[in-house]
């Protein structure tokens, strides 16, 4: 997975998802994947800045399971929201 992100100017964060035919040729497979991902956004969103999120699933994303999903998704916001809140400080 790819995961971008951007600060919003808002008071909390904002998740957008783009799973293309690449990941699966099955609407289904994609939605579930949609859908775990929206699960952990709505279950981590307390401890996120106010920053808007794109994660772009690659192939092999739907094989996951929900708990390394998960992991790896948190990681990722992790590392982005401390290279936002660096960069905050150094623009101040």
């Amino acid at each position: 997975m790819t995961v971008l992100a951007l600060p919003n100017g808002l008071t909390h964060p904002r998740l957008g998802m783009a799973v293309s035919r690449k990941v699966s040729k099955k609407a289904v497979v994609r939605n579930r994947l949609r859908r775990r991902i929206r699960e952990v956004f709505r279950h981590h969103r307390h401890r996120l800045p106010a920053m808007d999120i794109v994660v772009v699933a690659r192939p092999g994303a739907a094989e996951l399971d929900y708990r390394t999903l998960e992991r790896r998704l948190l990681g990722h916001w992790e590392r982005l929201a401390g290279q936002l809140e660096c960069a905050d400080s150094s623009s101040h």
